[in-house]
């Protein structure tokens, strides 16, 4: 995001406006937020998550850039919901959200403040599936770009940035060995496919589950077991959700888990683990066992151990993505973000992809970064790929 500092400090492409946003309070997060600042708005910032949120960032960002911050590390749900309705209490005229729950508090509890919004950003799967059921009911009072979609994002952030940084959050909470183990990964999307093949690339054996029959055949067609979860939960020592589903694993899928069994989620909200299930099916439950793992003991003495509190493993057992991963894709946020500022008035209320440019700039930016050189086509190659005409 370098190159775009002076960019947006030179045209100041967001003059004026108060943007809202709900991200992770990390250190990536405040660099946006300053690259927003220099483009021209003011910034009102909630946590999107509270296990990772970082304090000594909440604290910089407020002390020293004037940003009106409202996250603590574990904060309780109502706390949580309370500081996204403080980051929206100044209204919004765009506002970036990850996960959805800042858009569906303004459409439920803030309604009020509707009219003000030009547009927003949504940068996960969950969120961009809940807006587009939002749209689908007609709900949705703005246009939102789904900056969670575009090839570079989905490339970059979630196969790579996720498949590492998740895997990463589980060696650092149990520092087992993945080599060797059954690694069950339920979802087979960007993430999920991110996660199985790094899990793969450490020696573990990959069973995947997934409901959707492309998919399914993708992770057959690379090489991994596909099963149901209820063949492959016998069989797992390690399970990853990333499916931005419900109950994905649940209470009969614990009762045929082997003894040491190790559950993690890289989904953005702590509901595809059926934890109230989990709670209930224990005898006891030893919190803390190492740092970011719970212990759940069963009737029959097999103990299955939690990651996270079925929270989101990347960011709370680890730091999440690394910086170049998220560079792009805030990048591609505060780009959508500037393009929205002048164009939100001729766009429907709906879920909207980013424009092709601005995902090819971000991508740009990133080479340039990294000191990566490409080709570029010669008029008559341009000239042979924009034409009909030409024959074989």
């Amino acid at each position: 995001m370098s190159g775009l500092v002076a960019r947006f400090a030179g045209e100041r492409p967001v003059e004026g406006l108060r943007v809202a946003a709900c991200l992770h309070v990390t250190a990536e997060t405040a660099v946006l937020v300053r690259l927003l600042r220099a483009g021209g708005a003011s910034v009102s910032l909630a946590a999107s998550n509270p296990l990772s949120t970082q304090d000594d960032i909440v604290a910089a960002l407020a002390a020293n850039e004037g940003i009106s911050v409202f996250a603590r590390a574990g904060v309780d749900r109502p706390g949580y919901y309370r500081h996204i309705e403080l980051a929206l209490a100044g209204g919004a005229d765009l506002v970036v959200d990850d996960g959805g729950d800042l858009v569906n508090i303004l459409h439920t509890t803030a309604e009020a403040l509707l009219p003000g919004v030009r547009g927003g950003c949504e940068s996960t799967t969950t969120g961009v599936i809940r807006l587009r059921r939002m749209a689908a009911d007609g709900t949705l009072a703005f246009p939102v770009i789904a900056a969670n979609d575009t090839p570079a994002k989905r490339m970059l952030d979630n196969t790579c940035g996720t498949g590492q940084s998740v895997l990463d959050g589980i060696l650092r909470a149990t520092n087992t060995l993945l080599a060797g183990k059954t690694v069950v990964v339920a979802g087979f999307g960007a993430c999920g496919v991110g996660i199985a093949e790094r899990a793969a690339g450490l020696g573990a054996r990959v069973i995947v589950t997934e409901v959707d029959p492309v998919r399914a055949l993708d992770a057959s067609l690379r090489g991994f077991r596909v099963l149901p979860m209820a063949e492959a939960a016998p069989l797992g020592e390690v399970f990853i959700t990333a499916t931005g589903s419900v109950d994905v694993v649940s209470a009969a899928h614990f009762a045929s888990m082997r003894d040491g069994a190790i559950l993690a989620n890289a989904g953005h909200f702590d509901a595809e683990i059926d934890l109230r299930a989990l709670a209930e099916m224990a005898v006891a439950t030893h919190y803390d066992v190492r740092p970011h793992v719970d212990a759940y003991e069963l009737p029959d003495g097999r103990t299955l151990l939690l990651l996270a509190e079925g929270r989101v493993v990347n960011l709370v057992a680890a730091e999440g993505h690394p910086p170049e991963v998220m560079d792009l894709a805030f990048g591609i946020v505060a780009l959508s973000l500037a393009w929205l500022a002048g164009n939100a008035g001729k766009l429907s209320a709906d879920v909207h992809p980013v424009p092709p440019d601005i995902d090819a700039e971000a991508a740009r930016l990133v080479l340039a970064a990294t000191g990566t050189r490409i080709d570029t086509l010669t008029a008559e190659q341009q000239e042979y790929l924009e034409s009909w005409r030409f024959g074989s």
